[in-house]
């Protein structure tokens, strides 16, 4: 299963970028795809939006803490209604 997770970028001032890797790999492994970042220190977000809807078509399910990010960007209105929503 591929799941879209934070990725830890920086030494001093993280920032993070937003990947999709695998379930089984660690928080610092080999990731499939870099969709996005975030940086927190900034509060800037960038989202490759058709490459995660791609991935969410097939079947790739974001953590919790990249489910807020896109939904604070509002990133799930934007979708046609026949999209699937995460809650």
């Amino acid at each position: 299963m591929v799941k879209l997770r934070l990725k830890r970028c920086g030494r001093k001032q993280a920032f993070y970028r937003i990947v999709a890797i695998d379930v089984r790999s660690r928080r610092e492994g080999k990731d499939l795809r870099k969709v996005g970042f975030y940086d927190p220190m900034r509060n800037q977000t960038y989202f490759n939006v058709p490459l995660i809807l791609y991935l969410l078509e097939k079947g790739a399910q974001p953590t919790g803490t990249v489910q807020s990010l896109l939904k604070k960007a509002e990133f799930f209105n934007e979708l046609p209604s026949n999209q699937m929503r995460f809650n």
